[in-house]
């Protein structure tokens, strides 16, 4: 399985966004569509905003999916006037606070359907990567226990520009041999969804339509989806 821990991608040329079939690489966000660790990053962001007496609330945390850990902090901090030493030192807390979280993980934490979709894409010969915001992907698909199901981990520490930029995911396509006309990108974020569809991908939304409206199609989750609805659904926009 290829990986990175640099950045290799600072500036991309994006590539015409007509993606077509039929897919030859998958490529997932990991929060939200194989697993969901969001209410532990929304205790460990309301540990450090408690911390700084800041007021954050489950409504607030949404706003901050397929967000970058930088870009969230500065949400949170708002008008609160920081120095670089402090957010860089804000940034470690709650990356902290998040890791001590995680360390209970396991593969039952993976999200219904997401093993068996992950298995039954391998058996047709299509590649697989994650394309996940977070630094901490590997930790978790180690604790989930789907590495051998991957053939590449694209994370924070992979490129410059993250998500709504489509680097994150034309480096993963890139690391899986892939055309990113041929990949289908599987995405819980609106911010992902831009992504994949600036990257000339298939975007496929996990979860309500109302936040993944520029996605090709929607599916509530893995579990409902097959490699064949997958197919279909995806022939039926072209």
């Amino acid at each position: 399985m290829e990986h990175t821990t640099k950045t290799t991608l600072s500036q991309t040329k994006v590539p015409s966004p007509t993606p077509f079939l039929p897919i030859k690489g998958a490529i997932f966000d990991l929060d939200g569509v194989l697993t969901d660790t969001s209410e532990l990053h929304y205790l460990a962001w309301k540990k450090l905003a408690n911390d700084e007496k800041i007021s954050f609330t489950q409504k607030d945390n949404e706003s901050l999916r397929g967000i970058p850990r930088r870009e969230s902090l500065l949400l949170i901090l708002k008008d609160k006037k920081a120095s670089e030493s402090e957010i860089e030192e804000m940034m470690e807390r709650k990356n902290n606070y998040y890791i001590n979280s995680i360390s209970t993980l396991t593969k039952k934490d993976l999200l219904p359907g997401a093993r068996d979709f992950l298995v039954n894409l391998r058996a047709i010969g299509i590649k697989i990567a994650i394309g996940s915001a977070s630094k901490n992907a590997r930790t978790v698909i180690e604790k989930l226990d789907i590495t051998d199901l991957l053939d590449a981990i694209a994370d924070g520490s992979s490129v410059k520009n993250q998500k709504p930029a489509p680097d994150l995911f034309l480096y993963a396509a890139k690391l899986i041999e892939t055309p990113p006309s041929q990949c289908v990108v599987f995405e819980d974020a609106a911010a992902g969804i831009e992504s994949a569809i600036a990257g000339g991908m298939w975007a496929i939304g996990i979860g309500p339509k109302s936040r993944l409206e520029r996605a090709h199609v929607v599916f509530q989750d893995l579990a409902e989806l097959s490699v064949k609805k997958m197919n279909e659904s995806l022939t039926r926009v072209t």
